[in-house]
């Protein structure tokens, strides 16, 4: 029987037997291998025998990538241990040669562990009265790392580390059962990939992008050697710091046992010695925060994109396992966010209003059909950094208490746990959806007086009188009979109130659970649930927080001709190896729509919703004026929307929507709700959201609406 056949712990028996492991090197204390704990040869074999048989070996933590919707540009990377395998022939052949000379010179002689090596360390300690010299083989370093990889709990980390005979001779038996199973190649390439070099980088491919800002390929003779130097004592040799010395000795050091080993030629030495340690060191991202200056206004795109990454059960159990799995799984992921769309977005949101500024303006584009968010802009800087922030804004507050302007990371625009923004009247959306879903035609008329005694006890909202709630029309001169197309053209309360009561305010406010909206405030929860929902007739003129991303997504359904996706920040997801991350069989990153409404109930509310923008309806007439007829007039092509406001103007909303697009932008004080916008910022969300469509499908074809069917009209 040959060597290759024996078990483990035979080989290693053979071994003592034949005398060539002479000792073992602990923390400066020499232990035989044959006298361990008074045991003889065969008595150390079955120790060996006792010991587990098989590495086992789970995937190395990798850094997630994270891209824009081009799927080149790069937005941040999340990582723990910043690493990403690189296959062994995508490495240069200097780092290879420069690992096995300076860590494991007889590496293609031994089959896991070096007899001549741990006697010749032996000797060696014993005439030095401590370590000089270590025994371990590059496998039985990989060994280490790998059960280090793979420790799952404090105690079983230690062990894989601790300096003691038993994690030798585990080391040992596990080495020899690695290069039975592996080629020496592959040996070599998991090391490379597992070995840590400092400065966070785990693998050869951080520490080149981290030390030289290049690939593992590219590297050079000296720069292999300085990488290759480093595994022995990361923080000893550390080339990053002021004094080299250390670092330069030891890449010497490096390159003279590669010419020991006719790895490389005298004269490659004697140059390579000469030169200098040149670094080009980089950063490389790690999470939103990360986020390039260049594209900083992408961090609160990037922030949402975790929220909705903890919220998936693909990804682990609990939102906490989820982001570590996103910080370790080496994911590729290409987000949704369009480059394009996004610039023209800040363009025109910041033309308006200022960082500086107290009041948020924020906008969220969302593409119909996909649920796909390609856009989330607000007058804000992603950053932690609050110290040259404003004052906050609620005078209650104390004085030395900041704003979150212009610094913040709190999600402003969607995702997380902010409440959002009461949206005023784009919430009677809802009531005109449950009312056209409910068999009322868009033909519905109700005489609207200025102000209107409802059946609802006094609820949250605009005004009350006595007992009962009574809304009223900002403006006298919406009065009369009016119908969908000129109550929602026109925004008319005492229209919609009556429209609502007709139908009961829980039916709207179950449509607005149906097309995403979730409840986040104490108040808002009590009032949705099914004993209090029927009498919220408040609801339909918007005393509800909502988000941008919400809303955009509301209106997104419409334009899909009532087919509800949810939103989603990515196009793709892909795990290490390349294949498509899926969950149930089913690609994570793959639109989740269904359809939610009927596509004529869809058609009919988009028909009314034309008389907002001043676009003009197919099947009704808009009573000559809308709130928003500036919208039409600055994207010169079908769109349809809704504006909202709040009591005192608190906030400021515009939703609208093309066939291709829908966006959604607000105007409010995110620290103070009592914080007044003013009238004067009225039309800001309107010009906002009719800007950003235009120059997001300029050059894109003019496609329009489709027409309800009669039952939905008359």
């Amino acid at each position: 029987m040959t060597n290759r056949h024996l078990t483990v712990a035979g080989r290693v028996a053979l071994l003592i037997r034949a005398g060539l492991i002479a000792g073992l090197v602990i923390t400066g204390l020499s232990y035989p291998f044959a006298a361990l704990a008074g045991m003889g040869v065969k008595a150390g074999a079955e120790a060996l025998e006792s010991m587990p048989e098989q590495l086992t070996e789970l995937p190395p933590a990798q850094t997630t990538y994270v891209y824009a919707g081009d799927g080149k540009t790069l937005l941040t990377m999340f990582y723990e241990e910043h690493r990403k395998h690189v296959a062994l022939k995508d490495m240069s052949p200097y780092v290879i040669k420069a690992i096995v000379a300076s860590e494991d010179s007889r590496f293609y002689e031994h089959h896991g562990v070096d007899a001549k090596g741990v006697a010749r360390a032996f000797v060696a300690n014993q005439k030095a009265g401590g370590v000089s010299q270590g025994a371990s083989t590059l496998t039985m370093q990989y060994v280490r790392m790998a059960l280090r990889d793979s420790a799952r709990t404090p105690q079983e980390a230690l062990e894989a580390t601790e300096q003691t005979a038993a994690r030798k001779l585990r080391e040992m038996r596990l080495a020899i059962e690695v290069e039975q199973r592996l080629s020496k190649e592959e040996i070599l390439e998991r090391y490379l990939n597992a070995a840590y070099y400092g400065h966070r980088a785990y693998g050869i491919f951080a520490a080149s992008q981290i030390f030289f800002s290049k690939a593992p390929r590219d590297l050079g003779l000296t720069e292999a050697a300085l990488i290759a130097g480093l595994v022995k004592a990361p923080s000893a040799y550390d080339p990053a710091t002021k004094n080299q010395k250390a670092a330069l000795d030891r890449r010497n050091y490096v390159i003279d046992q590669m010419l020991k080993s006719n790895a490389i030629t005298a004269e490659q030495a004697t140059s390579a010695k000469k030169s200098k340690i040149k670094l080009k060191l980089s950063t490389p991202p790690n999470g939103c925060i990360s986020v390039a200056p260049k594209h900083n206004d992408w961090g609160f795109f990037c922030d949402y994109f975790t929220s909705w990454w903890r919220e998936q059960p693909a990804f682990g159990r609990t939102p906490l396992e989820r982001e570590e799995n996103l910080r370790r799984g080496g994911y590729r992921v290409v987000t949704s966010i369009d480059p394009k769309i996004q610039r023209y977005a800040m363009q025109h949101v910041l033309e308006k209003e200022r960082k500086t500024s107290a009041i948020a303006h924020g906008q969220v584009v969302v593409q119909p059909g996909t649920g796909r968010v390609l856009s989330m802009a607000v007058n804000r800087t992603y950053s932690l950094d609050q110290e040259k922030n404003g004052r906050h804004s609620d005078w209650r507050q104390d004085d030395d208490v900041k704003g979150n302007y212009p610094n913040t990371v709190n999600p402003l625009l969607g995702g997380g746990d902010m409440a959002g923004y009461q949206a005023g009247s784009t919430f009677k959306i809802f009531t005109m959806l449950a009312a056209l879903e409910e068999g009322l035609p868009l033909s519905t008329s109700f005489y609207a007086p200025q102000r209107f005694v409802s059946r609802y006890i006094t609820a949250p909202g605009p005004a009350t009188c006595g007992i009962y709630w009574c809304p009223k029309n900002s403006s006298k001169s919406m009065t009369g009979n009016q119908n969908m197309w000129t109550g929602f053209g026109k925004s008319v309360n005492t229209y919609f109130v009556q429209l609502e009561q007709r139908i009961g305010s829980e039916k709207a406010v179950r449509m607005a659970e149906r097309l995403g909206l979730r409840w986040r405030t104490d108040i808002d929860r009590k009032l949705a649930t099914k004993e209090h929902a029927s009498g919220w007739g408040a609801f339909t003129l918007g005393v509800s927080d909502a988000t941008p991303v919400e809303m955009a997504n509301v209106f997104a359904t419409l334009a899909a001709e009532g087919e509800f996706c949810e939103p989603l920040p990515v196009l793709s997801i892909r795990n290490p190896d390349g294949s498509n991350a899926l969950y149930q069989d089913r690609l994570i990153a793959e639109p989740r729509c269904h359809q939610e409404i009927k596509a004529n109930v869809a058609r009919a509310a988009t028909d009314a919703a034309r008389c907002v923008t001043g676009y003009g309806s197919a099947r009704g007439g808009c009573g000559g004026w809308g709130t928003s007829s500036m919208v039409y007039g600055t994207i010169g092509r079908p769109i349809a929307g809704k504006s909202g406001t709040t009591d005192g103007n608190k906030t400021a909303w515009f939703s609208g929507y093309t066939p291709q697009l829908a966006a959604s932008a607000f105007v409010a004080d995110p620290d103070n709700p009592e914080h007044l916008v003013g009238s004067g910022r009225s039309t800001m969300s309107k010009y906002t959201v009719a800007q950003t469509l235009r120059d997001a499908l300029k050059g894109k074809p003019r496609e329009d609406f489709k027409p309800p069917a009669d039952k939905y009209v008359w």
